[in-house]
């Protein structure tokens, strides 16, 4: 049985982290072109979280991870497995805190944020595919004995990215509903659970891309299931597989999930380029899909909060996927 959380406890959490990561902005999209693509009387309202310290969600429960470590932990380092935003927090908290990190990253990484991991002080490894990624890492924890900062499972990975939620609720009260994008579940497993505590009304949905829905798998299942392979160009969304404590954080608190074809991320990607002048990876796209696509005639004429949960993509790939 997981332990509940409070908002006492969010808001602790928040405290903890500080000035270690920023406070992003809400945006509410405004214009003809508004309605015409949600539907009358729909309002949108961007937690703009692309803004946040290495350019996504990441750092909120990688540091709060970190911060848990004592002295002798810290003086041994990390170890991480990531495509690359939580590889880039990683080595990014672990130089905030005077730590070293060691990274797998798969061989399908963006070139942007393999340079961007090292910047920050990491030593890079590169993997075949994500299985192997997993089976390297652990290789690491346990020859080096460094601490493993999973990617998106453990209550407190959720608790960090439950300060998202609980910024979103304060900035933007009384929102109808909440859409956010699922790889592994971690953001939407925290920002779920503080929107339940603090608005209850609210209905929260998760999305997936079609070709990594693992959480959209493991409901259906009733327990956390993994996928074949992953297969979509939101390779910050690919978890190879749920598992047990995001699971059931998500089970709790999610009132539904939408699955989103890479064509349609990469339509929302034209449209909050185009309408909010923002230029996001295919993953900070996942919820904007959502809204146009699968969930448009439900939401409709609702006040609508969309996590834009990252933006790490160099300009050529940008520029190929958009074009």
């Amino acid at each position: 049985m997981i332990e509940p959380y409070t908002v006492e406890e969010i808001r602790r959490a928040r405290a903890r982290l500080g000035t270690r990561v920023v406070t992003t902005p809400v945006h509410e999209l405004q214009g003809p072109a508004i309605e015409e693509t949600f539907g009358a009387g729909t309002q949108a309202l961007l937690k703009l979280e692309l803004l946040q310290r290495t350019g996504s969600f990441k750092p909120r429960g990688a540091l709060l991870n970190m911060l848990a470590l004592d002295a002798d932990a810290l003086r041994r380092g990390v170890c991480a497995i990531s495509a690359g935003n939580h590889a880039i927090a990683t080595a990014f908290a672990a130089s905030l805190l005077g730590s070293s990190a060691k990274i797998v990253m798969t061989a399908s990484a963006n070139p942007f944020r393999v340079a961007a991991c090292r910047r920050y002080g990491a030593e890079v490894e590169i993997a075949a595919d994500v299985h192997q990624g997993f089976a390297r890492v652990e290789q690491i924890r346990e020859s080096e004995g460094r601490a493993f900062i999973h990617p998106f499972e453990g209550r407190t990975t959720a608790l960090g990215t439950a300060t998202l939620g609980l910024e979103f609720c304060e900035q933007a009260p009384m929102l109808d509903a909440v859409i956010v994008p699922i790889g592994g579940g971690g953001l939407c497993a925290g920002v779920a659970a503080a929107f339940k505590l603090i608005e209850p009304r609210c209905e929260v949905f998760g999305v997936e891309p079609e070709g990594a829905d693992s959480m959209y798998r493991s409901f259906a299942a009733g327990s956390p299931q993994p996928i074949e392979r992953v297969a979509t160009i939101a390779d910050s969304l690919g978890a190879p597989y749920a598992l047990p404590i995001t699971f059931e954080i998500c089970r709790r608190n999610v009132d539904g999930l939408a699955r989103v074809t890479d064509a349609q991320l990469v339509e929302a990607m034209r449209f909050l380029l185009e309408q909010a002048k923002l230029a996001v990876e295919p993953a900070g796209a996942a919820a904007t899909a959502a809204l146009m696509g699968p969930l448009r005639e439900r939401l409709a004429g609702k006040r609508v909060g969309l996590v834009v949960c990252g933006s790490n993509i160099d300009a050529a790939s940008y520029a190929r996927l958009i074009a």
